[in-house]
C-alpha cells in the first residue's frame, strides 16, 4: 500500500541549506521586468551573493543596486541611503520601475521604507519634472530572518501587482506566474500559450534579462538594460485579463490578489512537468479562454508519450530516485519520474508548507510508491538518508554533487543553482517538450551509469 513518511528535521543547526533568503526571490521577480530595477536596502553582501549566484547559473550579468547599509545605519537608520539611492537610480538610469527590496538589517531597525520611498519621489519629482512620472517605485516587504526565497517572491509580485495593477477594459489575454524557473521554461510556456491562439502576460518574464540576445548595436551607444522582460504597462493590463494561472503554489498571493480585486479568476497548481501537470496547464488555459487544445499540441503529447512507451517499461520502470530542490519543482519531478514507472522513494525541500506533504501524499497514491518525504530539511539530511538507503539516480541542483560522488550515484542537474554544468538554465522541463528532453536525460544517465557498453547487443 502506498503512503508518505514524513522526515521532520531534528537538528537545530542547518548544513548544507536547500533554500536562501527572501531578498533572492524579490530580486528575481524584479528582474524580469522591462526596464526594472531593484534596489536593495541593506548591506553590500545581500545583493553581492545574489548577483553571484545569477551569474553563475544564467551566465549573465544582472544590475543590482545596494544602499550599503554599515554600522551607522543600524543605529541612526538607513534614510539617506536609501532616499539618495532611489534618486541617483532614477536620474542616472531613467528606469520604468524601481523595486525597493528590504532585508534582515533594514527591517530590524525599523527603517520606514515605504514613508522613505515617498520622500524619494518627491525628490526625483523635483529634479527630474515629467520625465519622473513614469517612475515607479514600489517598496517591497521581504525580512529574510524569516521565511525563504519563494515568500520573498509572492511578495514581489503581489506588490508589483498591488500597486500597478488597474481595472480598464477586457483584453482577451492570460496572466502567468511561472515561479522560479529557467529562461527555457518561460519560452516553453510561451510556445504552449502561444500555440493556444493566446497572448499571455507573465508576472514577470526572465527569459530574455537572463538570456540575453547578444546583437550588434545599431547605436552609437549600447542600451543598458536587457531585451524583454514584462511591461510596466502590461502588468498595469494584468487586472484586466481572462484568468490568472500561477504555476507556482508557493507564489499563489499576485493571483489571488487580482481575483479578490479586480475580479480576475485564478488557478494555483504545481508546474506543468510531465503528463498531467501539463494536462492540467492547458484545460486551465481552456477553462479562461475557451480556446480549444490544438492537433499539434496533441501531437507534442503523443510524441513524449510514445517516448515513454519505448523507455520506461525497458530502462527505466522500478529505478529509485532521490529528488531535492524547491518545493514546486521536486514535486513535479517526483509525479513524472511516477509516470515513468520510477519509484520517488525519497523528496527533499528545504521549505516548509502544508501543500507540499499534500502533493506528496497524492503522488504517492498515483505511483502506488512509499515516499519519503522531507520537509524543511539540508542536504546533509540527504547524505546521511541516502547512506542508508541508496537510490539509483539522484535529482537536484549542484549542491549535492559532492553527496552523489561520494556515494557513487548518477546526479541529473535540475533545479537552482546549477552551475557546473552548460546550457542547463536554456534547456526547459515544462512541457511536453521539456518532458521529452528530461525523460532523455534520465534515460541516458541509466544508461551510462548501469548498462555495460561492451555487451550493449545483449542487454537491448
Amino acid at each position: 500500500m502506498s503512503c508518505i513518511n514524513v522526515m521532520e528535521k531534528e537538528r537545530n543547526v542547518i548544513i548544507n541549506p536547500l533554500k536562501t533568503c527572501q531578498p533572492f526571490g524579490a530580486m528575481f521577480a524584479v528582474t524580469g521586468i522591462n526596464k526594472g530595477f531593484p534596489i536593495v536596502h541593506g548591506s553590500q553582501g545581500c545583493s553581492t551573493f545574489v548577483r553571484y549566484g545569477f551569474a553563475r547559473h544564467f551566465r549573465e550579468p544582472s544590475e543590482i543596486a545596494v544602499t550599503s547599509l554599515h554600522e551607522d545605519a543600524a543605529v541612526f537608520g538607513g534614510r539617506n541611503n536609501l532616499v539618495k539611492g532611489i534618486e541617483n537610480l532614477a536620474v542616472r538610469f531613467k528606469p520604468d520601475l524601481i523595486g525597493v527590496i528590504t532585508t534582515c538589517s533594514s527591517e530590524i531597525i525599523g527603517d520606514d521604507v515605504f514613508g522613505f520611498a515617498d520622500t524619494a519621489r518627491e525628490n526625483i519629482k523635483k529634479r527630474m519634472g515629467e520625465d519622473s512620472k513614469k517612475i515607479e517605485v514600489i517598496p517591497i516587504n521581504t525580512p529574510s530572518f524569516v521565511e525563504t526565497h519563494y515568500k520573498g517572491y509572492d511578495n514581489a509580485i503581489k506588490a508589483v501587482v498591488n500597486h500597478l495593477a488597474r481595472k480598464n477594459e477586457p483584453n482577451d489575454k492570460v496572466n502567468i506566474i511561472p515561479g522560479i524557473v529557467n529562461p527555457g521554461d518561460v519560452r516553453e510556456l510561451k510556445h504552449l500559450i502561444d500555440m493556444m491562439g493566446l497572448e499571455g502576460i507573465f508576472l514577470t518574464d526572465i527569459s530574455d534579462p537572463f538570456d540575453a540576445p547578444l546583437r550588434p548595436s545599431k547605436t552609437t551607444m549600447k542600451p543598458f538594460y536587457p531585451k524583454g522582460g514584462v511591461s510596466v504597462d502590461d502588468i498595469r493590463d494584468s487586472a484586466n485579463s481572462l484568468g490568472t494561472v500561477s504555476i507556482c503554489k508557493y507564489a499563489g498571493s499576485g493571483a489571488k490578489s487580482l481575483e479578490k480585486e479586480h475580479n480576475v479568476p485564478a488557478a494555483i497548481n504545481s508546474p506543468p512537468i510531465g503528463i498531467q501537470n501539463t494536462d492540467q496547464f492547458l484545460r486551465e488555459l481552456k477553462k479562461f479562454t475557451g480556446n480549444d487544445i490544438p492537433d499539434k499540441l496533441l501531437d507534442e503529447r503523443g510524441i513524449l508519450i510514445d517516448s515513454m512507451a519505448d523507455n520506461a517499461s525497458r530502462y527505466l520502470f522500478g529505478r529509485k530516485v532521490a529528488i531535492y530542490g524547491d518545493p514546486d519543482i521536486t514535486t513535479g519531478i517526483a509525479r513524472f519520474v511516477g509516470e515513468l514507472g520510477m519509484e520517488p522513494t525519497m523528496v527533499c525541500t528545504g521549505v516548509k508548507g502544508p501543500e507540499f506533504a499534500k502533493d506528496m501524499e497524492k503522488i504517492a497514491k498515483e505511483t502506488g510508491s512509499n515516499i519519503d518525504v522531507m520537509v524543511g530539511q539540508d542536504l546533509r539530511a540527504v547524505e546521511v538518508y541516502l547512506k542508508e538507503n541508496p537510490v539509483d539516480i539522484m535529482i537536484g541542483n549542484s549542491d549535492g554533487r559532492l553527496i552523489a560522488l561520494d556515494l557513487g550515484i548518477p546526479l541529473i542537474r535540475v533545479g537552482f543553482p546549477v552551475y557546473d554544468r552548460v546550457g542547463y538554465q536554456r534547456q526547459p522541463i515544462l512541457g511536453y517538450n521539456g518532458g521529452l528532453y528530461l525523460m532523455d536525460l534520465i534515460t541516458n544517465t541509466i544508461l551510462e551509469k548501469y548498462y555495460e557498453p561492451t555487451h550493449w547487443k545483449l542487454q537491448q
